[in-house]
């Protein structure tokens, strides 16, 4: 017998933890932070540096990369310390992720509390956590060769693959809180609201990805006005890569358009949603969960533009990131509810 409360909180503490994880890898890659440590130990970089003699080392080591050879030349050890220490707390927060599913998945499994089929959901979560640390390390290593900078495909894979074990995780963790969704009674306009949140959600994470490459290309310095693009709807330079498919994740203009076009479609399509639904038979959990969503993505479109504006100061940034976590969850709690 499945004992679903205290599997569903143990899921949502690690979506918690997921979500720290995305902010914190924001602020990570806006303090140019993320190449700091040039290698992955899983287990003895746990350790954080304590001597001098550690410090020294770990310096050396990273003289030896490109990011200091061409950005930081002459970087001090205390200048060392303050993108060290970013990075360290990112990867540590990996390996806590892992801890705490897997100690828990142990656990329960040795309780004969979770059934076959949850089970294998589980088993899948733990392998994409696996899949995540590869693709961080994987990313990392694109800024350790000649290019000081990480490629903008494997950030936004690592990011997209983050909302990907995220939306597992919170979608099983509602599915043993609520197995019945928010109504036993199907009817038509409720299943034309549901596609229309899950149409939204997947939006969300193309948005999300979109937002990737404006960060993996640093397109948020650029065009820093609001609602046009220095005087244009559609800046000029939007093809000005051959071939033309580049410009979609190289050019700084098509890379922000495409996101700003997103977020317009998504200004208009929620308020659409949440008037659709505020006029069907919805319960109070269920209306409370479309005015969340429509709250969180005003919050969201706001963060953007003053992130946009004030170009891109680490604070607004990093808020930006995990309003995308929180505006996607709420997205799949409408869904959810829909069922």
């Amino acid at each position: 017998m499945v004992m679903q409360k205290p599997i569903a909180v143990w899921l949502l503490i690690c979506c918690a933890l997921v979500f720290a994880m995305v902010v914190v890898g924001g602020v990570t890659r806006l303090t140019d932070s993320g190449l700091s440590i040039v290698e992955w130990q899983p287990i003895i970089g746990t350790m954080p540096p304590v001597t001098q003699g550690d410090w020294d080392e770990l310096l050396e080591k990273y003289r030896a990369s490109p990011q200091y050879q061409q950005i930081n030349k002459g970087m001090s050890v205390d200048e060392f310390k303050s993108i060290f220490w970013w990075e360290y707390l990112h990867r540590l927060l990996g390996r806590l992720i892992g801890v705490v599913f897997f100690i828990p998945f142990v656990y329960f499994l040795i309780k004969k509390q979770i059934d076959k089929p949850l089970g294998i959901k589980l088993a899948g979560m733990f392998v994409l956590g696996g899949l995540q640390g590869f693709m961080g390390w994987y990313m990392v290593m694109s800024g350790l060769v000649n290019d000081p900078h990480v490629s903008q495909y494997r950030l936004t894979a690592h990011l997209g693959l983050a909302f990907i074990i995220f939306a597992f995780m919170f979608w099983v963790a509602l599915d043993l809180l609520s197995p019945e969704g928010g109504h036993q009674q199907k009817t038509e306009q409720l299943q034309s609201l549901r596609r229309y949140s899950i149409g939204l959600s997947w939006l969300i994470f193309i948005m999300v990805l979109s937002g990737g490459f404006v960060a993996g290309i640093r397109a948020g310095l650029a065009y820093n006005t609001f609602p046009l693009m220095n005087g244009h709807f559609i800046p000029p330079e939007i093809f000005l890569l051959e071939p033309w498919y580049r410009n979609f994740f190289d050019n700084m203009a098509t890379v922000q358009f495409d996101h700003r076009l997103i977020a317009w479609i998504l200004a208009f399509s929620v308020p659409l949603f949440w008037f659709k639904a505020m006029k069907a038979n919805l319960s109070a959990t269920t209306r409370l969960a479309c005015h969340l969503f429509l709250l969180m993505l005003a919050i969201q479109i706001s963060l953007g533009i003053a992130t946009l504006l004030y170009v891109v100061p680490i604070p607004l940034a990093a808020s930006h990131q995990g309003g995308a976590v929180l505006l996607f969850a709420a997205a799949l709690w409408v869904s959810h509810r829909l069922r």
